[in-house]
């Protein structure tokens, strides 16, 4: 019987980074779209009390960055904190920082010779083995939030473009933009099956 060639699958470790990388980049394009006068503004509440602007979703979200660093790779080198008076321009700088630092940090949980062994989402919670969960934790918490800054830009009267909301879906685009390989298949080797 003849042999078909087939393409030998990418190792899961560096589809999950990949993944990360495409997800930072689908929070940089939500920035990067995202109507200035969105960004301070107070959100709606049925109950009267203030609630949280996206300002202070955005930087939440890569102040959490810092400590999954800082307590499950306390080696690695932070990025400064963000505050929620930040502008969207310092947000979309600090985000790119702490997105390189849970590269990092993802690669060496990934690596059997790394330095990261244990996964500490906060301070008061039990740490977990570094894998996929932990990864799966992560992507959650970013997608989580990013559907908070779509659905209260809505809110707010400023939604984001059709066009920028069908453009986050793209992984495929962004996964090749972002130099990732895993559906490029041409950068893998073939290995021989039945």
């Amino acid at each position: 019987m003849r042999q078909r060639s087939r393409v030998a699958p990418a190792p899961i470790h560096d589809s999950l980074l990949e993944a990360w990388i495409v997800n930072d980049a689908i929070n940089q394009l939500l920035l990067e779209h995202l109507d200035p006068r969105a960004w301070q503004a107070k959100p709606p509440r049925a109950d009267g009390r203030p609630g949280r602007t996206i300002a202070a979703i955005v930087s939440h979200m890569h102040n959490i960055r810092r400590k999954w660093v800082r307590l499950s790779a306390p080696h690695l080198k932070l990025s400064a904190e963000l505050d929620r008076s930040c502008t969207l321009r310092q947000a979309r700088a600090a985000m790119a920082q702490s997105a390189r630092a849970c590269s990092h940090l993802l690669a060496q949980a990934f690596d059997p010779a790394g330095r990261v062994r244990h996964f500490h989402r906060d301070g008061w919670a039990r740490s977990w083995p570094v894998g996929g969960v932990m990864f799966a934790y992560m992507l959650s918490h970013e997608a989580h939030h990013r559907g908070q800054i779509c659905m209260l830009a809505h809110q707010l009267g400023f939604p984001l473009s059709n066009r920028t909301t069908s453009e986050m879906w793209c992984w495929e685009k962004h996964w090749k933009a972002t130099g990732g390989n895993y559906l490029n298949v041409s950068n893998r080797s073939p290995v021989h099956g039945s």
